[in-house]
């Protein structure tokens, strides 16, 4: 039965971002706000929780995961970026997009794209978001909560509480925070490629 947190969007209490934290870190698997839409996280080192995900979502290992990140500083550690790419990056974070990086070897192989060996980095415009993050000290392993056959992620709180409370060790209740998944955009190649259209506006990418 999973708990249930109520958190305050702009001014996230303390004491359940570190209770929040502690579930992440002893395997638990979590809903939680973002700015465009509820998504499931995980501990970034933990197969198993990982492996709930892409049950939970019926995902096959083509998927591009996602590290939340609480700024650019730690995109180094995670992703190989050149001048022109960081520069792109530092303008459109943080906000509604997903860039798709060619990752470094401290990504764990499980969350790479089997193929090209990318992995998705994000740095979300969203308090309860950020104070996860920054209490855990590392990324958030991320996926929109976006669940088999449905056209829109789940948006309120209770509703995903009903849906997954027994899939699920934690869901946060952080107020509505959108309707739209994020942008996806490939940043590999020499051009930006749109993945996915989501809330973020990808014309701005056009013309870089």
């Amino acid at each position: 039965m999973a708990q249930f947190f109520q958190i305050h969007p702009e001014t996230p209490q303390s004491r359940l971002i570190n209770q929040a934290v502690d579930i992440l870190r002893q395997g638990g698997l979590i809903a939680y706000p973002t700015d465009s839409a509820y998504a499931l996280g995980c501990h970034l080192g933990d197969r198993m929780a990982l492996d709930r995900i892409r049950a939970l979502r019926a995902l096959d290992k083509r998927h591009n995961f996602t590290l939340m990140c609480r700024d650019l500083s730690e995109l180094a550690t995670y992703a190989k970026v050149n001048n022109q790419v960081f520069r792109m990056l530092k303008s459109h974070t943080p906000g509604p997009y997903t860039f798709i990086l060619e990752a470094t070897s401290e990504v764990p192989r499980r969350l790479l794209h089997p193929k090209r060996k990318t992995i998705g980095i994000r740095v979300p415009a969203n308090a309860v978001a950020l104070a996860l993050i920054e209490a855990l000290g590392e990324p958030l392993m991320s996926s929109t909560l976006l669940l088999p056959g449905d056209e829109f992620p789940l948006t309120d709180p209770y509703d995903i509480r009903e849906s997954l409370e027994h899939q699920l060790e934690l869901v946060i209740d952080g107020g509505f925070c959108g309707m739209e998944p994020t942008t996806v955009v490939d940043l590999t190649g020499e051009v930006p490629q749109l993945l996915r259209q989501g809330c973020g506006d990808f014309s701005a990418f056009e013309y870089n």
